[in-house]
């Protein structure tokens, strides 16, 4: 249980290593961005909670905190303009490969087993014979829920999503670089 629990825990630090991330957004048109200069954290959900040790959390709250300074926002204790809310799952996922083997006949001038003479282009007694693997896959999915302090409404949401790479060397670099590519998506840049 607790390799599982360790295993877990590496998710989102380890997918921001592999090409193929996905970042999705959405957000309330209404809502006045540029005016938030304060946030809050609610915490993460209870499932989050589980999965991530204390040493994740920390570095993933950080890497938001100095994605939202750079666009003007500070983190405050309590009474932020904006609440931040985080949550993280992971999705255990089978994918299947194929290879394809082709075994021809020969070459454009030979027996092909037709009558007459020449060249007999494209045909003659070929086969091809395909194989295919199943193998298992891990993938990470981070979501940053933005709700206005005021209202309590949702104004933004920004998800990002990738397979898994579980070796651990590079945490420190990961988790910025994944929560940088979700924060491409929020509405107020980062300033200059």
């Amino acid at each position: 249980m607790t390799q599982k629990l360790f295993i877990i825990s590496l998710a989102l630090l380890a997918f921001a290593s592999c090409s193929s991330i996905k970042v999705t957004s959405d957000k309330d048109g209404n809502f006045d961005f540029t005016k938030a200069k304060s946030l809050s954290y609610y915490g993460w959900t209870e499932e989050s909670d589980k999965i991530l040790n204390q040493f994740d959390k920390e570095r993933i709250e950080k890497a938001f905190a100095n994605e939202f300074k750079n666009r003007g926002v500070s983190v405050t204790d309590r009474d932020g303009d904006i609440i931040v809310s985080l949550y993280i799952v992971v999705d255990q996922k089978t994918g299947t490969t194929a290879y394809t083997n082709h075994y021809g006949a020969g070459g454009p001038y030979g027996y092909y087993g037709g009558y007459g003479y020449g060249a007999r282009w494209g045909w003659g007694m070929g086969y091809s014979t395909t194989s295919y693997s199943e193998y298992d896959y891990k993938v990470g999915t981070l979501v940053c829920d933005v709700f206005d302090s005021k209202t309590k409404n949702l104004v933004w949401q920004g998800v990002v999503s990738g397979e898994i790479n579980e070796n651990p060397k590079n945490r420190e670099q990961n988790i910025p670089r994944v929560v940088r590519e979700l924060m491409k998506k929020y509405p107020v840049a980062p300033q200059k």
